[in-house]
């Protein structure tokens, strides 16, 4: 038999998986689980006083416009959110510059593209200059978005680079065989189930892939030559794909300087002509106590220790589908 207060845990945590939203409410302490991704983004400033304004965008994570499902709610994807800010600042004459926060070891070959596209558009619609502050990562995709900025910094400690291609497709053929499992498929054309996970590629179907993915390579290596004008011997080194320290991307052009957040903020300033007192503004949808250019986070998440359904597991191990992506493997779990 189960104690009463088994019972009582066990019931509280149903509780929480069976309500998307729980606000306990003590005293006049209100502590809501989950995100409040639904309510809409609002402008804070992070700091400075002085005229116009430099809009802090974050792209972090895995980026991807299919948005994430959690236990206790959803969450917007990265092209979404992006997205949605750049169609507020085109509404507001008062921001002056951007400045892209990137952290992401990329993600899906089209999210990335859409959000190179949005943040381009912006920037001819507006005339706004854009700089592209690189963080912990900003690899494959990542870098991929800060090809739209004017400037790039890079920060001392930052991995970037991995200027690629690569296809993920999971295979239980071998598994199948051990089980004793077999898939049967009627097919209209010969290569209708091309990628199958229940057979091994075809040396022909191995040949189409790797077209496809020196298209989509060819892609991203014209967009570096078209923004980096990098000399031949640069663009031969970045086309095996690798990562780069940030002095080391310095050295072949794909940064124009190091330095920090702060360093990249003085550079919008100066681009649009700023004061150095210029404000420094976030669009976001949760007032913050103690604010700082620091925290880009744009919602209110619940802390770990409350945490008690969902884990975060998602942003650990992501679920990758069937497809090309401009991503560098072990860069998913970083942020």
């Amino acid at each position: 038999m189960k104690s009463g207060a088994q019972r009582r845990l066990l019931f509280f945590l149903l509780s929480l998986m069976a309500v998307p939203l729980l606000a306990v409410s003590c005293s006049g302490l209100s502590i809501k689980i989950g995100t409040n991704a639904e309510e809409p983004l609002k402008e804070y400033t992070l700091e400075g006083k002085g005229k116009g304004k430099v809009l802090v965008i974050p792209v972090k994570g895995f980026l991807s416009d299919v948005a994430e499902k959690g236990l206790l709610s959803d969450h917007p994807s990265a092209v979404q959110e992006v997205v949605s800010q750049l169609r507020l600042a085109r509404k507001n004459p008062d921001i002056k510059a951007l400045l892209l926060e990137i952290n992401s070891p990329g993600g899906s070959t089209t999210g990335a593209d859409m959000l190179y596209h949005e943040i381009m558009e912006f920037k001819e619609l507006t005339h706004v200059p854009i700089v592209a502050a690189l963080m912990d990562v900003a690899a494959s995709g990542g870098y991929y978005v800060a090809l739209a900025a004017d400037r790039i910094v890079a920060h001392p400690t930052t991995v970037t680079g991995s200027i690629g291609v690569v296809l993920v497709r999971p295979m239980v053929v071998g598994l199948m065989d051990k089980i004793g499992v077999a898939v049967e498929v009627t097919k209209s054309g010969l290569d209708k189930d091309i990628g199958s996970p229940f057979r091994p590629s075809t040396p022909e179907e191995r040949k189409i892939f790797q077209d496809q993915i020196d298209r989509l390579a060819m892609r991203f290596f014209d967009l570096v030559a078209k923004h980096r004008k990098l000399d031949p011997d640069s663009l031969a080194a970045v086309s095996s794909a690798r990562i780069y320290l940030s002095e080391d991307a310095l050295r072949l052009g794909l940064v124009d300087r190091i330095g920090y957040l702060t360093d990249a903020l003085s550079e919008a300033r100066s681009l649009a002509g700023l004061p150095d007192d210029a404000k420094a503004v976030i669009y976001r949808r949760t007032k913050y106590p103690n604010d700082n250019l620091y925290n880009t986070s744009t919602s209110w998440n619940a802390p770990s220790g409350l945490s008690l359904v969902d884990l975060g597991l998602r942003e650990l191990v992501p679920t990758l589908s069937p497809g090309f992506y401009y991503l560098w493997m072990p860069g998913l779990a970083d942020k």
